[in-house]
């Protein structure tokens, strides 16, 4: 009896769709009965690998099909990976051009590459492979997806961000979505890719030196998280920084650093640390600055009265499609907190806190920029004024379908003038002129 034959025989005799799925499972299963669990519970990672690919190779070479070296070499591959790791996602998570993976169901994997999504070839065997992969994402963390709770976000042992969602809630079976960590850019390197120019690049690293407090705004996957952890470079490294995240994702370089990071509720629905939590007893660690991968609730209140408290220099990100909703949703997400907090007074805190605003948007062509820097110019009791000082005039989509345009910039309202003369920060050429000979476009936020 052949290979096939057999296979389809343990499977009652129903046939078996695709060859390589024939093989996979086959030889999985084989593997398990071959190798020894309690021995490669005693190997590192990397032994044990290699320790079920020689087994693997062994099984091949005994009854195995007929096939070239290339063939052979990935098949061994694809079946250590569903016996060690996420199957067929290992080859995906392996390539660090891959930004995101998206699985909505065992046939339909696409991924982000270069802010592109494509779909690729592929494919687990069926349902039951999906929750294979699942369950050893869930159980790493001491988490469970089922019925009673198809929802979950965890973290793989690469710092990879992972949610999970099941059905009744997911109408097309398991599905899975891996957020890789943003490649770490330096402020010169994203200059160099075109995310922001020269001038702006100075405007910002003074910013930073001068301890304005900043909040970089944008949708999903512009950059923010990238954008932040090249602005941290720039912080002196005398200074104590607290960073708070849902998700541990910046790697800053500074010899005093705490990285705090959230915790979900556990199985009982218990045991939750939410980013207000920590944003509070950040507030007791004696912290020179304070940074917030992202502000989305009652944090928001307790990060404005940081800023306002003696932890200046401290920088935030927020989903926000412009500047003016970033002033918008700050004061939207500081009324979220169980303090009663009149409107007059948000204002005064969002205006008193707040000094630059970075915004950064993705073009048709998946390229991430800074479109528009901003300096809140009111003050106090004044209706929100936000001062444009750099913005990107992009030009009309052609056929290449490229974004393309050029960098503007504007002479610095006094107000943050006078903040990088303080400093002893110098403001860079483009921006150092006087407000009379061409103002910084300023209007209202509401």
């Amino acid at each position: 009896m052949g290979l096939k034959e057999r296979i389809q025989a343990e499977h009652n005799g129903e046939p078996v769709a695709a060859a390589e799925d024939v093989h996979l499972s086959f030889f999985r299963r084989r593997l398990l009965e071959e190798v020894d669990l309690s021995e490669l519970a005693t190997l590192n990672p990397t032994q044990r690998r290699a320790r079920l690919e020689r087994v693997v190779g062994h099984l091949l070479t005994r009854e195995g099909p007929v096939m070239s070296n290339a063939e052979r070499t990935a098949l061994i591959r694809q079946i250590v990976d569903a016996s060690l790791g996420l199957g067929v996602l290992e080859p995906l998570l392996a390539d660090e051009t891959v930004t995101e993976i998206m699985v909505n169901g065992p046939a339909d994997i696409w991924i982000e590459r270069d802010g592109r999504l494509e779909k690729v070839n592929a494919r687990f065997a069926d349902d039951g492979h999906v929750y294979q992969a699942i369950d050893r994402i869930v159980s790493a963390v001491n988490r469970r997806v089922d019925e009673s709770s198809p929802m979950v976000d965890a973290r793989l042992p690469g710092g990879e961000r992972v949610n999970v969602i099941i059905p009744p809630l997911s109408l097309r079976g398991p599905t899975i979505t891996i957020r890789r960590f943003p490649q770490p850019y330096t402020l010169d390197e994203l200059t160099a890719k075109g995310t922001l120019d020269e001038a702006m690049h100075s405007l910002l690293v003074a910013c930073v030196r001068a301890r304005c407090n900043m909040i970089v705004s944008g949708g999903a996957a512009t950059g923010k998280t990238t954008l932040l952890n090249a602005l941290s470079a720039y912080i002196p490294d005398g200074e104590r920084i607290i960073s708070i995240e849902d998700s541990a994702e910046l790697q800053l370089q500074q010899p005093h650093v705490v990285g705090l990071e959230s915790r979900p509720p556990n199985v009982e629905g218990k045991g939750e640390i939410a980013i207000r939590d920590l944003v509070r007893n950040a507030l007791r660690m004696r912290p020179d600055r304070i940074l917030v991968g992202e502000v989305r609730g009652g944090e928001t209140l307790d990060m404005l009265q940081a800023m306002n408290t003696g932890h200046e220099g401290s920088i935030a990100t927020i989903h926000a499609n412009s500047t003016e909703d970033a002033i918008t949703r700050l004061g939207t997400l500081a009324s979220m907190s169980e303090l009663n907090i009149p409107y007059d007074a948000l204002r005064d805190q969002i205006n008193s806190a707040i000094d630059v605003i970075v915004q950064l948007a993705r073009g048709v062509d998946g390229s991430r920029r800074v479109v528009e820097i901003a300096a809140v110019a009111s003050r106090h009791r004044e209706t929100f004024r936000l001062a444009t000082v750099a913005d990107f005039a992009a030009d009309p989509v052609g056929h290449e379908r490229r974004t393309t345009g050029v960098f503007r910039h504007y002479p610095l309202p006094d107000s943050l003038r006078r903040r990088l003369d303080f400093a002893g920060e110098a403001a860079p050429e483009p921006f150092a002129g006087t407000e009379s000979a061409a103002a910084a476009p300023e209007r209202e936020a509401t």
